[in-house]
């Protein structure tokens, strides 16, 4: 046994006033809230303060830094990071305490029950379009986000343990179109990473690529259990890498700059 172990819960928000609330009261079970506010300009500061004095204000080029600036904000001796559109169930609440609390691991994923609308949507998610479980729970110090705009990167330090049985939910998307919005975002900003690393890949191998993830996603990972979200999950992830690369390759950057 560890004994008693503090909890710190991480967010990082840019203009989320309208989920930030339902997301926060969810978090209770954490002994500490860090929120970061990332160029926000809209109400999500005072909604963040009826909850924590712990916030961190900033203008992060890349998530990776992002994340990483959250961490370090954190007093705990574990953190548990979330996003504002997600939600912490109860019963997984306590799965976290009792976790912390035993674990001689360093650290957890843990599964994602994810919503379009109002309709859960449990297969075929991955290939950078979703996610059916994330690494969120660790010892502070273990874990290191990578330094890109978009799916980053990560470095561990230490030993994985067991997934935990309770499952977050995620409010990923309100509606398909929604879905395809965030491709466009997703790419967009993966595009600027190709860029900046000066190795866009090629035409063809992306082309490739399209065929591999669309199987992955839709037949590995069951997304044909899901209907036409499935499908729409599995071409998303599929145009993905190919989007991104088109996008390095045929677009002209723009200076960035506050949405």
């Amino acid at each position: 046994m560890n004994g008693i172990a503090k909890i710190s819960a991480v967010i990082s928000i840019h203009n989320e006033e309208r989920q930030l609330a339902d997301c926060l009261e969810t978090l209770a079970f954490a002994d500490e809230i860090v929120v970061l506010l990332d160029k926000c300009t809209d109400g999500s500061e005072a909604i963040a303060k009826r909850f924590t004095d712990q916030i961190v204000h900033g203008d992060w080029p890349t998530e990776g830094q992002r994340r990483n600036t959250g961490i370090e904000a954190c007093s705990g001796d574990w953190v548990f990071e979330i996003d504002a559109d997600e939600r912490v169930p109860s019963a997984l609440a306590d799965e976290i305490r009792c976790t912390v609390n035993s674990t001689t691991d360093d650290w957890h994923e843990i599964l994602v029950d994810n919503y379009v609308g109002e309709t859960l949507v449990r297969w075929g998610w991955g290939a950078s379009f979703g996610k059916a479980a994330y690494p969120g729970l660790f010892r502070k110090g273990v874990k290191i986000w990578g330094d890109q705009r978009v799916h980053p990167s990560l470095t561990w330090s230490g030993r994985k343990g067991k997934m935990l049985t309770g499952r977050l939910i995620h409010f990923v998307d309100r509606d398909v179109s929604d879905m395809v919005k965030r491709l466009n975002s997703y790419s967009t900003a993966r595009a600027k990473d190709l860029r900046e690393q000066g190795n866009i890949g090629s035409t063809a191998n992306n082309v490739r690529r399209v065929f591999s993830r669309f199987f992955k996603c839709y037949v590995l990972r069951k997304g044909y259990q899901e209907g036409g979200y499935g499908l729409i999950i599995a071409i998303c992830a599929g145009l993905y890498p190919l989007l991104s690369h088109l996008k390095a390759k045929l677009d002209s950057p723009k200076p960035e700059g506050p949405e």
